[in-house]
């Protein structure tokens, strides 16, 4: 990894402790490997794809080697739960076709507190992690393979 490129950490603080949790594991995951990070808050999960978006298309665009985006969904009583989950899924998945960004996907879908805490928890699944070595993954599939 060159040490003057870094990853951004896009997270929904709609949740903010569940926001936090999720940071702490991509964090702890990108300092144990020595990559250097910039996190970018937004108010929820379908702001995190627009603001990859603006970043990726932006001034600061070269410094960003991937993103990684943490959040998370819980089902409510309305539809509101899926076009969250659908929407944020559908437009980093295009974000990553359209634009070859490595981009690792940790907003968190989910029933209850129970759940989102039991896979935002550094001790227990850890997916902020999990979404960290998905975008690193990516990375270098893109360096070997594109540049």
């Amino acid at each position: 990894y060159s040490m003057n490129k870094k990853v951004l950490i896009v997270d929904a603080n709609f949740y903010q402790d569940l926001a936090s949790e999720l940071v702490r594991g991509a964090v702890a995951e990108l300092e144990k490997i020595g990559i250097s990070y910039e996190r970018l808050s937004v108010p929820g999960a379908l702001e995190i794809p627009s603001a990859i978006s603006l970043v990726s298309e932006g001034k600061d665009a070269k410094l960003f080697v991937g993103y990684i985006a943490l959040g998370c969904v819980i089902r409510g009583e309305t539809s509101h739960y899926d076009i969250v989950c659908g929407e944020s899924a559908r437009g980093l998945s295009k974000l990553a076709l359209d634009r070859n960004l490595a981009i690792g996907n940790g907003i968190l879908t989910v029933d209850n507190w129970e759940q989102a805490w039991a896979r935002a928890s550094v001790s227990k699944k850890n997916k902020g992690r999990d979404a960290a070595i998905a975008c690193l993954s990516l990375f270098q599939i893109k360096q070997r393979y594109l540049e």
